[in-house]
């Protein structure tokens, strides 16, 4: 497998131009930018020259990770090149479908051939409800394959989300990936470190992702009392202080967060379910346990890949971590690169979702607040 990456800003262009050196070779171009910047024509365009063999699928971010770097305002390409791995994507609008399962549903068979072994999805990130897209998905994939991926961005703005698959980037488009093929080793890993506060709640009345009551009480007035000063920048402010939600003793627990709440309504939206019947409870920052969550994801992927290094990872980590962090952020790449390596190739986004497994074997979940790592090794 090979791999290389350039990257475009307005100031310098490609660095380095285009193409690279795999040329008509590449298999797969990943690229993240800027909602503004996927917007213009031209340096999509160049892409599709360049790589004219290529899938070429991407979204818009909450910020764009090249190595350990992180950009606000440009595009990351990332060129990959399988020798012993077959791909095969798909794209639904959710215009086209009834419900986010649904799209869930339609995108599975059309990726289930034999030899599947991995699939990657890239989401609009306000559109949709990405538990009931990752339900949807699951019901219809063998068992022994996992789901990882993430829910576009726009900075914190929550205003639109772009994704696109060799066309115009445009909302409400879910792309899925399949990678096929027994030689590819795939690893994931998704981790947290937020630190709860106050007591734990009962969520007594929500619908699907929109959250009502709380205790009995107005959700969203309660969030307020808790959130203080900050409640007037509600929805972007809830980032920094997500839902986590348990409905068992000893259970790790799923982290949500905000994307819209609705004074008439009395509620908050989430990005996934918020389910009646189970507990939630209010979260806040520890910069150092974002970091340390960001180096265990990683060390789990070598769970599967057996400690090599991996010739490409793709990080999908939370707009709230990037928010939180400031000007520390750069610490949750750096944490990931010492653990896979030097030869790793990394890329990704800031996004307003993950989708993974927690470790190996384990459901595949909608989660917010984390950073969720996929690494890609060919024997």
């Amino acid at each position: 497998m090979k791999v290389e990456q350039t990257k475009w800003t307005q100031a310098k262009g490609w660095q380095p131009d285009l193409p690279t050196s795999l040329g008509e070779a590449a298999q797969l171009v990943l690229v993240f930018g800027a909602t503004s910047i996927l917007k213009k024509q031209e340096p999509l365009q160049k892409i599709k020259q360049a790589y004219p063999g290529a899938y070429i699928l991407g979204c818009s971010t909450a910020g764009e990770i090249c190595g350990t770097q992180i950009f606000d305002d440009a595009l990351v390409a990332t060129v990959a090149q399988f020798e012993r791995t077959q791909l095969k994507g798909h794209q639904i609008k959710l215009s086209e479908v009834e419900d986010s399962f649904e799209a869930g549903e339609k995108l599975a068979m059309s990726l289930t051939d034999n030899g599947l072994t991995h699939v990657l999805v890239i989401s609009d990130g306000l559109k949709v409800n990405g538990s009931d897209l990752v339900n949807g998905l699951v019901k219809h994939l063998p068992a022994e394959v996992a789901v990882t991926g993430g829910l576009a961005g726009d900075g914190a703005r929550f205003k639109q989300t772009l994704t696109f698959f060799d066309n115009v980037p445009e909302e409400g488009r879910i792309i899925a990936l399949g990678f096929y093929g027994a030689r590819l080793k795939v690893g994931y890993g998704s981790r947290g470190g937020w630190d709860p506060f106050g007591p734990e709640r009962l969520i007594t009345r929500a619908e699907g992702n929109v959250l009502y009551e709380l205790d009995g009480q107005s959700a969203l007035e309660l969030y307020k009392k808790y959130l203080g000063e900050y409640a007037a920048d509600l929805p972007a402010s809830g980032l920094l202080f997500p839902l986590k939600l348990r409905a068992k003793e000893n259970e790790m627990g799923l982290v949500r967060t905000i994307l819209s709440v609705s004074e008439k309504e009395q509620s908050m939206t989430f990005a996934g379910n918020v389910p009646s019947g189970v507990y939630a409870r209010f979260m806040k920052a520890n910069p150092d346990r974002l970091v340390d969550g960001a180096i265990e994801a990683a060390q789990t992927c070598f769970k599967v890949t057996d400690s090599s290094s991996p010739d490409l990872a793709i990080l999908i980590s939370c707009v709230g971590r990037k928010l939180v962090m400031g000007q520390r952020i750069e610490e949750e790449l750096e944490g990931v690169r010492d653990v896979l390596g030097d030869h790793t190739v990394l890329t990704g986004f800031y996004s307003y979702g993950e989708i993974s497994p927690f470790r190996p074997l384990a459901k595949c979940e909608l989660h917010n607040q984390t950073m969720t790592i996929t690494t890609f090794l060919e024997e």
